[in-house]
Order: C-alpha cells, then sequence, then structure tokens
C-alpha cells in the first residue's frame, strides 16, 4: 500500500467519523419541533447533544485539512465547483452553532422559537448537502482536462444528487430519532420510538431507491458488477438488523446498526470512486485520482506520522467525552441548553 492510497483510507475514516457521529446531531436537531412539544422538552432534546455537538465537527474540518493536505487539486476543484453549496451549508452551520449557545439566553418564548428554527434549518440543510455532495462525486461532474469545474450551480441539482440527499436526510433523520430514544427518558423517550417506527420503513425504501439509482445513473456497476461484494451488502443488512432490533426494543442494537450502516455506506462510496476521488462528466480520462490530484510523496510522509501521533489522542478524547455524558436526560435533569 503506498501512501497515497493510505490517505484515501484515512480520508474515508474521517468521513465515516464525521457521518456517524454528526449524523445523529442532525437527526436530532430536525426532530426537534417534532419531538418537543414544551419549551422544556426541546431544551431537553438540545440537551442530548449539547456537550458533543462542536466536538463532533472537529470530524469534518480535520477530513477538510486531510484533503487540502493529502490531495490538494481534489480540494481545489471540490471547493470551488461546489463552492455555492458548501457556502449554503457554512452559513446553516453557523446559524445552527448560534443557536445552540442563544437559545437559552432569554426567556422569551419569541426569542426562542426563532432559535429552534435555527436549528432545525442548520440540520436540515447539511443533511441533504452532503448526500447531494457524495452523489454528483460519484456520478460525475463537469472537470475539464485542467482539473477545472466548468459546471454551474444546478448541474449539481441533478435526479440522481437529490435522491443521494433525500437518502442521507432518511438516514440520519432514523440515526437521530434512535439517538433521542436512548438519551431521553420516559414520554419523549417512548415518542421517540414510535417517531422510529415510522422514519425507519422511509429510510429503507430511499436506500433502495439510492441503490437502483446508483446502478442506473453511475459506471457503479461495470466497476463492482451485480454483486458488489460483502460491504454494501453488509450495510444493507445492517439496516435490516435495526429495524429488528427496533421491533424488539433493543435500541442500543439498533443505534449501532444504523452507526454500521452509515459507516459502510460510506466505505461503498468510497469504493466505487477509487482510485479516483471526482469524477468527469466530460471525460473519464479528466477524472481526478489519487495519482493526479496528491501533493508530494514527502507531504504525505509527513503527514503520516503526525496522524501516527495525534488521532489515537483525538479518538481517546472524545471517547472519554461520550462516557462522561453517557447518562439519559429528564425533564428533571439540570438543563444548561
Amino acid at each position: 500500500m503506498d501512501l497515497n492510497i493510505l490517505w484515501f483510507i484515512l480520508v474515508a475514516v474521517l468521513f465515516i467519523g464525521f457521518f456517524v457521529l454528526e449524523g445523529f446531531d442532525y437527526g436530532v436537531g430536525m426532530l426537534l419541533p417534532i419531538m418537543g412539544k414544551t419549551d422544556t422538552e426541546r431544551r431537553v432534546i438540545i440537551n442530548t447533544v449539547g456537550p458533543v455537538w462542536d466536538g463532533n465537527e472537529v470530524w469534518v474540518l480535520t477530513a477538510g485539512g486531510a484533503i487540502f493536505a493529502a490531495f490538494p487539486h481534489w480540494y481545489a476543484t471540490l471547493f470551488s465547483g461546489f463552492y455555492l453549496a458548501l457556502f449554503l451549508m457554512l452559513v446553516a452551520l453557523i446559524i445552527r452553532a448560534v443557536a445552540f449557545e442563544y437559545r437559552s439566553k432569554a426567556e422569551d418564548p419569541k426569542w426562542r422559537a426563532w432559535w429552534d428554527r435555527g436549528i432545525v434549518f442548520g440540520s436540515l440543510i447539511p443533511a441533504i448537502l452532503w448526500g447531494v455532495a457524495l452523489g454528483n462525486m460519484l456520478r460525475g461532474v463537469p472537470i475539464d482536462a485542467d482539473m477545472h469545474y466548468v459546471g454551474t450551480f444546478f448541474d449539481l441539482l441533478n435526479p440522481y444528487a437529490i435522491i443521494g440527499g433525500l437518502t442521507s436526510l432518511s438516514m440520519f433523520l432514523l440515526h437521530g430519532a434512535i439517538f433521542l430514544n436512548l438519551k431521553t427518558s420516559g414520554e419523549l423517550s417512548e415518542r421517540a420510538l414510535h417517531l422510529t417506527r415510522r422514519i425507519g420503513p422511509v429510510t429503507t425504501v430511499m436506500v433502495a431507491i439510492f441503490i437502483v439509482s446508483t446502478y442506473l445513473m453511475t459506471d457503479s456497476f461495470s466497476r463492482l458488477g451485480v454483486n458488489p461484494g460483502p460491504v454494501p451488502i453488509a450495510s444493507l443488512g445492517a439496516l435490516f438488523a435495526a429495524a429488528y432490533f427496533v421491533h424488539i426494543g433493543r435500541l442500543g442494537w439498533a443505534f449501532l446498526m444504523t452507526s454500521v450502516n452509515i459507516g459502510l455506506s460510506v466505505i461503498t462510496i468510497f469504493m466505487a470512486l477509487f482510485p479516483r476521488v471526482m469524477v468527469s462528466s466530460l471525460d473519464p480520462a479528466w477524472s481526478l485520482t489519487i495519482y493526479n490530484a496528491s501533493s508530494s510523496p514527502k507531504t504525505l510522509t509527513i503527514m503520516s506520522i503526525v496522524a501516527l501521533i495525534f488521532i489515537p489522542i483525538v479518538l481517546a478524547y472524545q471517547t472519554w467525552t461520550y462516557w462522561v455524558f453517557r447518562h439519559r436526560i429528564s425533564i428533571e435533569s439540570e438543563l444548561t441548553y
């Protein structure tokens, strides 16, 4: 394995961590007005992710930094071509972050209602746009021989990418609903279970549509064949396993299965791309790969040493954080947000 492949794998791992952890954050934020009937209930819901949401976002910042350093041409083409979409996502995330911090600074119901809308907006937009972005990377976008994106914003809003966005939206909603069942108690937990059972079938249908669309609208069929291998099959199996565990009331196992489903889905997308990182819809020869988009071997070597030192530290710290805030939150709990 050369360093280009190693960093392709590390970028995939960073995105897996981001989507698994931030995925339930987005789900909780989108479910806020549905789950929370009173201000106190909404505060309980927000406090389930309050101590961890900003730490979860570190994963995508690290992934972006890794792409910038390891594959600068990928970074340049991605961020210039998807500029408006990424700008919209950034605005949504800023609004979401401010809403978390400012919501409880005043007791005025109108004040809190507006910040609640900010949390919903800041969770909904990224949940959709991440699926749209991954869909476009897999399907292909207009990239010329000089690695420049030559399309428009509306080229990104093709049917396949929109299906990808709706699929990621439904997956995060399910992930968040199960998380809320684990982190709340009493009526809120029962309400979350009811929502989980309603969202689950919709998510399954969307995943099925996305799989069929991937075979029809991308080159995955020619690259992976009719039998895509154990990883995509295991991803779909994890989703059905989650449904089974929800049915028998084992929500901890269900959450583990949705995490596995999200993680294996990301691996499947990166497998379908490899060794490419962005597909050119104009000419396959103009696609960006882990070789023509990468930094120098010296840069990759230095980055590998740094990653070997600091990634275990970050993992240990985040594991400790989740352990400290592992308890359920109830209406009687001391609420911070």
